[in-house]
């Protein structure tokens, strides 16, 4: 009893998954925030980026 215990507090392979798991969760979660944040004014640069390829104008200048 007293090996399967100091085994399993030695083993440190699980424990880099899981930090390489909530490295992945706090990216994802930054991305997330970000484009959720950012998602109007992207949103509006493309559109403005489309109608000038297309030769349309959206602005009022």
């Amino acid at each position: 009893m007293t090996n399967i215990f100091s085994r399993l507090v030695k083993e440190e392979q699980g424990q880099g998954m899981t930090e390489y798991g909530l490295i992945l969760g706090l990216v994802a979660l930054a991305a997330v925030v970000a484009l959720t944040t950012m998602g109007g004014s992207i949103s509006a640069k493309f559109n403005e980026i489309i109608s000038k390829l297309q030769g349309t104008s959206t602005t009022n200048g």
